[in-house]
């Protein structure tokens, strides 16, 4: 089967319908065009009009999609930035994302997801291994090694 090559105005068309559909990043815009069968010199052309017309807004995505992985897979601050950095986003947009993250929320959605967990693990009798166990699966969440140890505190009083 040979690969069809599109003009690069069918190209731009199509990367204007795949960024209207939801938030892209400027890297999976690229790796599209490429997809598509434009060389180097027309991906960065379509690029630069892709953000004249304001289909692609790198800050824009950043904060789009932080608040999601946030909201929906309850991720923490360490591996949306992780995340964001694969999709090589810059540290400004991150940076800006990571803002839009409100504070009360985050410690909310943190002490909750370290109840579940906790509370998940009560035939565990030894304190040690359900703590570990605990932060394990708050650290592989993504959330910060400093929250999580003052919420693993916390049980350690209600235990008592």
């Amino acid at each position: 089967m040979v690969k069809k090559h599109l003009t690069k105005e069918q190209a731009l068309q199509k990367a204007k319908h795949y960024c209207a559909y939801q938030e892209r990043s400027h890297s999976e815009v690229k790796e599209k065009l490429y997809s598509l069968g434009l060389w180097k010199k027309e991906v960065e052309e379509a690029i630069s009009q892709l953000i004249e017309e304001n289909y692609l807004n790198e800050e824009r995505f950043a904060i789009a999609f932080a608040g999601g992985k946030f909201r929906t897979k309850h991720w923490g601050r360490t591996k949306i930035k992780y995340e964001l950095q694969q999709k090589r986003v810059s540290i400004y947009c991150i940076n800006k994302a990571m803002k839009q993250i409100d504070e009360s929320d985050y410690k909310n959605r943190l002490e909750m997801l370290g109840e579940e967990k906790w509370k998940s693990l009560k035939g565990e009798k030894n304190i040690f291994i359900k703590k570990r166990k605990t932060q394990d699966y708050l650290l592989q969440k993504g959330y910060e090694h400093g929250l999580v140890s003052g919420f693993l505190k916390t049980c350690n009083q209600k235990e008592e």
